[in-house]
């Protein structure tokens, strides 16, 4: 089975003076409800966060029903890709995993058993929206390789996600699969970045 990496390391600038990670939706925590979405299709779960984050998003995990293991980021504040390379560090390199951010609560399990599908014998999946954007951080991807190309690009000094998916070699799921597979369709990619943006997800989960 697949690992899921939650990458949560971020400053959430634009949510205020908390931890969006932590954000109440519809009682529980925003990473929790990523976490659960995302246990009917992997086996393990590993959060990259920094080391101040480690002890309120234990809590938040507390009791989840997979193994969880922690990946703190060794140098943070570098963006999502150091904290998408810390996370797959943490897994065997052949691994498969399914890269999420903690902001995007809306993860459809049975989109992610697809990309997973996609990705077997490639080094990942990753969507791309007929506006040519790629959700980096909703993809799956082979653990070393996608390290790998995330350090070497990282020390190019490009700190771009895009940067580092050159190096490999994908499936790129358009949008038609996208809204054959996820049930939301291309809202499975909703993500949190402000307070209006979290009232929004929550209609969907009351």
């Amino acid at each position: 089975m697949p690992a899921g990496v939650i990458v949560a390391g971020g400053r959430s600038t634009r949510f205020g003076d908390r931890d969006k990670a932590l954000a109440d939706l519809a009682g529980v925590p925003m990473i929790r409800r990523v976490a659960d979405r995302l246990a009917p299709a992997v086996d393990e779960l590993v959060c990259n966060c920094r080391a101040d984050q480690r002890e309120t998003i234990g809590e938040a995990l507390a009791g989840y029903d997979l193994p969880t293991e922690f990946a703190l980021d060794d140098d943070p504040d570098r963006g999502p890709m150091a904290g998408i390379r810390r996370g797959l560090a943490e897994l065997d390199s052949g691994r498969y995993a399914f890269v999420v951010a903690c902001d995007m609560p809306l993860v459809d399990p049975a989109f992610v058993v697809y990309l997973l599908r996609r990705a077997a014998g490639r080094d990942g999946a990753v969507p791309r929206l007929t506006d040519g954007w790629y959700q980096t951080t909703h993809a799956v991807y082979r653990a070393g390789p996608m390290a790998a190309a995330c350090e070497a690009a990282l020390a190019r000094g490009d700190r771009k996600v895009t940067a580092a998916l050159s190096d490999l070699d994908l499936a790129v799921v358009d949008e038609t699969e996208v809204r054959e597979h996820a049930a939301l369709g291309s809202d499975v990619f909703s993500n949190v970045n402000t307070e209006a943006e979290l009232e929004s997800v929550i209609e969907r989960f009351s």
